[in-house]
């Protein structure tokens, strides 16, 4: 045993986040995998169908197997939501699991009448299934995957959200208990309607009411690093006992046509957002095409105001759910004029540093060689490895959050995008001129468009329809185009033809930082 799974044996609290942070953002392999699982957790009892005033805002934010409207790192989905429902809302007063996969909703228990109006969904995270795969780097992804599902629920017509309430009180207001089952750890909460917010006590009064009923089997043996992860999660997920509340941030209806978000029209009824060119029930479904993570091979360069767009929307957006010190935001460019560009709110973005980062990019990203071809790269960087647990959950929450906002109008701007999650070594900062370990990369979203195809050339002879012989055996990939990689999972990358030289490794970062009056890095 190293020493620092040692560490992780022993709850240790900001000493042990930041060991993790450290070594989550290290080129230390994970280890092999192991199960990860069931893809939902199981309830006992019939499920009952979701009510007709619910059925917009889940099917758009949660519902599906595999492939879902929020994007999750190797399409592991650890994501859960409890729906804690009282007078007012679409369903008999009580707790209710959600299942994304059958889009049904299992009880779990009725509470007083006098319960909260209103209602409420806790997001918990079930380690299991992305640690399986991510090893010591899951936790981060945990956290990230949580943000994009924050959005989707956002996008699809929550009102309000809380990510810096106690962990326990909101694992407490959900009614789960550790003792049984996979272990769940809440992480944030979403107001749902009506209102704009719940009732200042309402999780404390929720979390008064009890267990509620518990789920059924649940593999309660654990390695090393799902244990350790859970401790991680534990810590990060401290803060203030009740919380505070942030309403959902879309950006405004200007910025690429997103919609302007109305105060008090919650619920998933759609009607509080403001309609554009597409009737609003069919933009929500363009917008969870659109957050589908496209296949690596979009190497055109997006149009720089639609960058500059891009980037004002995740700075607000993060800035709105976590305070505008949570991380910062840039994008790196390739081409002939190739940069890393910054500068919120300008028609254009300006360029804090010259050369093309974009190959360096693609070694940090777990070696995810394609990054080096992508038209662009949204980062979010900053949370250095000792910053205190509150800080680490922020800004992890509100990367993800922001991203998948950019994702959604980069869509609508018709460009191709991919989230990228998982980065070692990624000191962006300390390449731009900042002191090292300061401003790490914490998420990113790679953006481009798909080449136009060549014209064909009218050939003099006839051509020959090609036989049997020239198509791709059944599940096996034709030898021009990639395998299509799972939703937020790694693309696979195909080895050097034999004979030819490996593509030498890029210099550690090739940008060159240009100082600039009123610059916040300079």
């Amino acid at each position: 045993m190293t020493r620092m799974d040692a560490a992780y044996e022993e709850r240790g609290g900001p000493a042990v986040v930041r060991d993790a942070l450290a070594l989550a953002r290290s080129a230390r392999e994970p280890g092999p995998d192991f199960p990860a699982g069931p893809a939902v957790t199981a309830w006992p009892g019939e499920a009952v169908p979701v009510p007709a005033e619910l059925d917009a805002l889940l099917r758009k934010s949660l519902a599906g197997g595999r492939l879902r409207p929020a994007a999750s790192a190797g399409a592991l989905h650890p994501v859960n939501t409890h729906l804690l429902a009282g007078p007012g809302s679409p369903l008999p007063t009580g707790r209710y699991a959600y299942d994304p996969v059958a889009h049904r909703l299992h009880p779990r228990g009725r509470v007083p009448d006098d319960a909260p109006p209103g209602l409420l969904a806790v997001l918990t995270v079930t380690a299991r299934r992305t640690v399986s795969h991510y090893g010591h780097r899951a936790w981060p992804l945990l956290l990230l995957d949580t943000g994009h599902t924050l959005a989707a629920l956002a996008l699809a017509g929550a009102e309000a959200i809380c990510v810096d309430a106690d962990g326990i009180r909101l694992a407490a207001a959900a009614g789960l208990t550790p003792e049984r089952g996979e272990p769940e750890h809440a992480v944030a909460a979403v107001w749902c309607g009506p209102g704009t917010r719940p009732a200042p006590d309402a999780l404390t009064r929720w979390a008064s009411y009890g267990p509620g009923t518990a789920p059924l089997g649940g593999d309660r043996s654990a390695p090393a690093v799902l244990r350790a992860a859970r401790a991680v999660l534990e810590e990060v997920t401290s803060g203030a006992r009740e919380g505070s509340w942030t309403p959902c941030s879309v950006p405004r209806a200007d910025l690429l046509g997103a919609r302007r978000p109305v105060p008090g029209r919650g619920l998933g009824s759609g009607a509080g957002r403001a309609a554009g060119p597409v009737p609003e029930r069919r933009r929500g479904e363009a917008d969870v095409v659109v957050r589908r993570s496209a296949a690596p091979g979009f190497t055109g360069p997006p149009d720089p105001a639609v960058l500059a767009r891009l980037l004002t929307a995740a700075e607000r957006t993060a800035a709105q759910l976590a305070g505008a010190d949570a991380v910062r935001w840039c994008v790196a460019t390739g081409g002939p004029d190739a940069a890393v560009l910054g500068g919120s709110g300008a028609p254009e973005p300006r360029p804090i540093a010259l050369g093309d980062a974009r190959a360096t990019l693609a070694r940090w990203a777990a070696g995810q060689t394609w990054l080096a071809g992508a038209g662009a790269v949204l980062l979010a960087h900053g949370c250095p490895d000792d910053a205190p647990p509150a800080e680490v959950r922020r800004a992890h929450l509100s990367a993800g959050y922001a991203v998948a906002i950019a994702q959604v109008l980069a869509g609508r701007a018709g460009l191709e995008s991919r989230p990228v999650g998982s980065w070692q070594g990624a000191d962006l900062g300390a390449a731009l001129g900042e002191p090292p370990g300061r401003y790490p990369v914490v998420h990113g979203l790679a953006l481009g468009t798909h080449p136009a195809p060549a014209p064909a050339v009218l050939a003099r002879a006839t051509v020959a329809v090609p036989g049997p012989a020239s198509a791709p055996a059944p599940g096996r990939a034709s030898a021009r185009e990639p395998a299509s990689a799972p939703d937020g999972a790694p693309a696979p990358v195909r080895a050097p033809t034999p004979g030819t030289a490996a593509a030498p490794s890029p210099p550690p970062c090739p940008a060159t930082p240009i100082p600039a009056e009123g610059d916040p890095r300079s």
